[in-house]
């Protein structure tokens, strides 16, 4: 029997992008658009049009670009926010807008200031206003997880009435169990009159560490679309993770009656993409994307996979994508080799400019480093997308001096607007002068509340890729930076973080 399909919504650039500190330039979203078009996604959940200009010109220039996945806009049950979503993907080869209102008793009360017939006309006031731009029209009911069943009914039957070709119910707060949820959507298929005409989805968050057991409780019971996210990036303890839902469902086969377009070998790319664009490492024992996911440390697995790979293996590592980052590049390969790899990994650059700064980086990384890889690669383009944004604060040049029972002390020299300053500072160890010197140079208020470096690669020789978070006031930012040396990786990553927590183009995120 054919199975039915399961479609993949993906929100990484929309709700994942609500991570503290996740925001992400236009280019980096373009750069993860196309790759999660290359996995067939369904559905790709741009961003939030009405949040800032900078969020509507990505999310147009996606609508613009990607050919063989949805776009989708998020907007408010407001006309200025659906008409904003509207102008961004009204040039799609296929546009979906997402709009949306709370229906439980206590964000109706304590965030709307709005009684349950206000809401339902809202509602339907919202979907009717998306439905003059596009047939494609989903409607969720924020914080439905915590919402009164009767309630939810009969919203969703009206919603549906007024063209609402999706219904989406978001544990918006990650309260349900699995049971209980599952319980929920079985329910609401059941009950709702016309639920026929619609596609019932789940947009589950993870607070309790259950948002993809929830979300495929949902499945077995009825609910044909799953919003999720790489790596689970998202609001608070993040979403349900994209590659879990898709294996899970791929895996268990035998209690799953439908299954996803997507071409799972690119989900290990994607996770690796996504981790480097936004500063998120993966835990090595993470599931299905981790390093050690599947690395068998104790002698009876290890003796049971050599025998067979099925005693303690239930997927093949090549399935998700490990095979795909194997060595690419050396400091002999031309710029044709070059170009041609990055596009296989999903970066077509604009120009034969930017074309030449990339390899230049390049070459200035053969020179350093033998061995080339894809990650290598993108660390690459993550750090020239890093300076073409408004970088008001550039790193001219850094010494630091360090020796056995001496304190380290670090001279910095940066370009602010046009004009070279100095700066030095001893500190704690070489790292901490460097931080020290920057933030004197600057003159910045922000306070360091992460400091995370990762390996890009093995080796000695490897890139380090270095993580910050600052803070200034209700303002919170990652940087990122990446170079053979840890230190100078250190501060490329604190001054991309500086740049980012001084920009005017604010963003104001809803979430569902």
């Amino acid at each position: 029997m054919k199975k039915e399909k399961l479609i993949i919504f993906d929100t990484t650039l929309r709700d994942g992008e609500q991570s503290p500190g996740a925001s992400m330039q236009a280019d980096e979203k373009m750069r993860i658009a196309k790759m999660l078009e290359k996995m067939n996604v369904d559905i790709i959940e741009a961003g939030f049009p009405a949040a800032s200009p900078g969020d509507f010109k990505a999310v147009e220039s996606i609508a613009k670009t990607i050919k063989d996945s949805t776009i989708c806009g998020l907007s408010r049950a407001l006309d200025k926010d659906i008409d904003r979503v509207g102008e961004a993907i009204k040039n799609a080869n296929s546009g979906r807008i997402h709009t949306f209102i709370a229906t439980s008793d206590i964000h109706m009360e304590k965030k709307l200031n709005m009684n349950p017939e206000q809401v339902t006309e809202q509602a339907i006031k919202a979907v009717k206003r998306a439905r003059k731009w596009t047939d494609n029209v989903e409607f969720s009911a924020e914080d439905a997880g915590r919402t009164r069943v009767e309630f939810l009914i009969q919203i969703i039957e009206k919603a549906i009435d007024a063209g609402a070709t999706t219904i989406n119910i978001p544990d918006t707060v990650g309260y349900n169990l699995p049971h209980q949820f599952g319980d929920l959507i079985k329910t609401l298929i059941n009950e709702v009159p016309n639920s026929d005409k619609a596609i019932f989805s789940v947009h589950c968050h993870n607070d309790l560490g259950l948002a993809v057991a929830n979300s495929l409780s949902a499945v077995i019971n009825g609910a044909r679309q799953v919003e999720c996210t790489i790596n689970g990036l998202g609001e608070r303890a993040g979403n349900a993770a994209l590659e879990e839902i898709v294996m899970s469902v791929r895996t268990r086969s035998d209690i799953f009656n439908c299954d996803t377009n997507i071409d799972s070998s690119f989900i290990v790319p994607a996770s690796k993409l996504v981790a480097g664009i936004t500063g998120f490492a993966v835990q090595p024992n993470k599931s299905i994307v981790g390093a050690n996911a599947f690395a068998h440390e104790a002698g009876i697995h290890q003796d049971g996979v050599l025998k067979s790979r099925e005693t303690y293996e239930i997927m093949q590592a090549q399935d998700v994508g490990w095979d795909k980052n194997k060595l690419v590049l050396g400091k002999h390969s031309g710029r044709n080799a070059f170009k041609k790899r990055l596009s296989e990994i999903g970066v077509d650059l604009k120009s034969d400019t930017e074309l030449n700064e990339a390899f230049a980086r390049f070459k200035n990384l053969a020179d350093k480093k033998h061995e080339i890889f894809d990650e290598d690669l993108q660390a690459i383009i993550s750090d020239q997308v890093s300076d073409e944004f408004d970088e008001c604060i550039k790193l001219v040049s850094l010494k630091v001096c360090c020796e056995t029972g001496e304190i380290p002390k670090s001279v910095v020299v940066l370009n602010i607007d046009g004009v070279e300053q100095k700066g030095q500072s001893s500190g704690g160890g070489a790292v901490d002068a460097t931080f020290q010197a920057i933030k004197k140079i600057t003159r910045s208020d922000a306070t360091l509340q992460l400091y995370s470096v990762n390996s890009i690669t093995s080796g000695t020789d490897s890139q380090g890729e270095v993580t910050t978070r600052l803070q200034l006031g209700n303002r919170i930012v990652n940087g990122q930076g990446a170079d053979t040396d840890i230190v100078i990786a250190s501060a490329k990553s604190y001054i991309n973080a500086l740049n980012k927590i001084h920009l005017k183009d604010l963003k104001k995120h809803p979430q569902i």
